[in-house]
């Protein structure tokens, strides 16, 4: 299996500083700072590639459940709300909500629910992030 690189630098203290996030496919550089995370400032931040990453995920893996067990989806898609906040540490992501909405001709909603369960907990990235909760909001359109 491949392993996957992403990159992340910062220069500078923790408020005025700057930094980028790269995918090491070259797909996405971007940059992010102290408002960009905590705040609502410009730029990107690890919460929402965390985010993007699980939506992903969890949209293929769901995808390949649904085909396996003959009911192949003309699309579905994930958004992924991260949640940050803090524990008795510091700044921790203590949430994520998925919202996935699909459309699969044919699949009886009970069907639907069970797979749409199942990615959730098997998808290499909900496996990854076991320590947060996560919830899901799974519905046929």
């Amino acid at each position: 299996m491949p392993v996957r690189t992403s990159t992340g630098t910062w220069r500078g203290s923790l408020k005025e500083g700057t930094g980028t996030v790269a995918l090491g496919s070259g797909a996405f550089e971007g940059p992010y700072s102290f408002p960009s995370r905590f705040e609502e400032g410009p730029g990107s931040n690890p919460e929402e590639l965390i985010g993007a990453a699980l939506a992903g995920c969890y949209s293929m893996f769901l995808a390949n459940l649904l085909a396996s067990a003959g009911s192949v989806p003309t699309q579905v898609h994930t958004e992924a709300n991260v949640h940050l906040g803090r524990d008795d540490i510091g700044p921790a992501i203590t949430k994520i909500e998925l919202v996935c909405r699909a459309e699969v001709p044919g699949i009886e909603p009970e069907a639907f629910a069970e797979q749409a369960a199942a990615a959730k907990a098997a998808c290499p990235v909900s496996k990854a992030l076991r320590s947060v909760e996560v919830t899901l909001d799974a519905q046929l359109v």
